[in-house]
């Protein structure tokens, strides 16, 4: 809103006779502060410069420019564009109002004028450009809220995400220290089970839960595969030779038990959380079998989760290739061949034949994460 030092609103008057520029300053000047303008061109130097007007004025029949002209770039330019022009024209000109309007006129006037009708005119039209500079002024703030309550919302996603991120990365380390694994093993792990799942998400048996975000929470929970370690005794966990019996059953509750204290961190929580679905699965049923020989439940097929298979040729290609106290490391070619065997007996077949189309990649992650 442009006001003089009087606080009166400012007009512009484009017109290129002198004596109706003289009318329309004798019929407005007490309430208005009016500019005048000879021409188009300087009519548009005016509207341009710092202290655009808020209403024209606008002849229609002028020479070089005529106003249709002078419109159009008005309503081009977004510093001009919310000014309202009002076209004048005289009762013997062909004057297209159509045009007028459609180029963003908000009203003409007819010549000769009427002092109280351009009154009345101007007078509403600069009503209505307040009423549209201050629900324009609200939309922008509003934006502008919106803009940064959709940040402040990001950014906490982020940092819940990265908290997650943290939550995991600390409950595996903390399973690593009762066990003679590193951290290389969980890197390791997590992106062997990536590289199986992006390899196998257009895949007609996995296409549905294979999804983006799916595999990025299969990448997420990974790491917890081996939590519940941190429940069996280390006579047991670190022994260097073979297990007996019954020291083998003492172990294989670690699934069990890393199951279990997955689900009682939600249940402190008070609420199941997405990003552990996974990660319970795979802690509890990533030693089923495909035939059903495996542990804890003796699962069999489809009945085990996929992100379990997924994690199960994981963790046993890893094994394989790692030295241990109780045997040597094989070598990748060893390992692929022993993984091989257990298609369809225990592992799926179809994970399987995307383990070996991409078996090089798994090479390639295991050099970038040394034990």
């Amino acid at each position: 809103m442009q006001q003089n030092d009087n606080g009166k609103r400012t007009l512009l008057v484009i017109d290129d006779i002198a004596d109706n520029l003289m009318l329309m300053n004798e019929v407005l000047h007490d309430t208005y502060k009016v500019k005048g303008a000879n021409s188009g061109e300087r009519g548009l130097r005016i509207a341009f410069s710092d202290t655009p007007p808020d209403l024209i004025l606008l002849d229609v029949m002028m020479p070089d420019m005529d106003g249709f002209e002078v419109c159009r770039r008005l309503k081009e330019s977004p510093a001009t564009r919310h000014i309202p022009v009002i076209f004048v024209t005289a009762k013997s000109d062909s004057f297209d109002e159509e045009k007028g309007l459609a180029l963003g006129a908000v009203d003409y006037l007819i010549k000769p004028i009427s002092p109280p009708i351009v009154k009345a005119r101007v007078k509403t039209h600069l009503t209505l450009k307040d009423a549209s500079d201050f629900l324009r002024s609200k939309n922008d703030y509003l934006k502008q809220e919106v803009d940064r309550r959709t940040a402040e919302v990001i950014q906490q996603s982020e940092k819940l995400h990265a908290m997650q991120d943290v939550t995991i990365m600390a409950m595996a380390s903390l399973a690593e220290t009762r066990d003679n694994e590193t951290g290389s093993h969980i890197r390791r792990t997590q992106t062997y089970v990536k590289a199986l799942a992006e390899r196998l998400q257009f895949h007609s048996r996995f296409t549905t839960e294979l999804t983006e975000r799916n595999i990025d929470l299969l990448y997420k929970s990974a790491p917890l595969h081996d939590i519940g370690k941190v429940g069996i005794p280390d006579r047991i966990l670190l022994k260097p030779g073979s297990l007996t019996a019954e020291e083998f059953d003492v172990m294989k509750q670690h699934t069990t038990l890393g199951r279990d204290a997955i689900v009682q961190a939600e249940n402190q929580c008070g609420m199941r959380v997405d990003f552990l679905r996974f990660a319970k699965e795979i802690a509890y049923s990533h030693h089923e079998r495909w035939d059903g020989a495996g542990y804890p439940q003796g699962l069999a097929g489809d009945d085990i989760p996929l992100s379990a298979r997924l994690m199960a040729i994981a963790d046993v290609y890893d094994a394989l290739i790692s030295k241990r106290v109780y045997k040597p490391a094989f070598s990748h070619e060893e390992a692929v061949a022993i993984i091989t065997a257990g298609r369809g007996t225990q592992f799926d077949p179809d994970i399987i034949d995307a383990f070996i189309e991409i078996k090089d990649l798994f090479r390639t992650i295991a050099a970038r994460f040394p034990a």
